[in-house]
């Protein structure tokens, strides 16, 4: 299920995180060459990816929503 990215936290390595309008997160990594996603690496690049739709594995299993964080970056 596709939902929109809200806004962004960094995980306990460093990885950034989207935090989507479901309640869940999901990793957005560049890791090349198997994920190509340099737009993660700038914070322009993360703003301008706002609304950007993830498929949503979290809400296809129908699991609940992930901890909930105080403020998305």
């Amino acid at each position: 299920m596709e939902r929109a990215i809200t806004g962004y936290h960094q995980d306990d390595e460093g990885h950034w995180v989207a935090q989507l309008e479901c309640g869940h997160h999901q990793h957005v990594r560049h890791d090349p060459p198997w994920t190509l996603r340099p737009w993660v690496v700038t914070a322009a690049g993360r703003r301008d990816k706002l609304g950007l739709l993830l498929d949503c594995l979290k809400c296809d299993r129908g699991e609940p929503r992930d901890r909930p964080l105080a403020e998305p970056v």
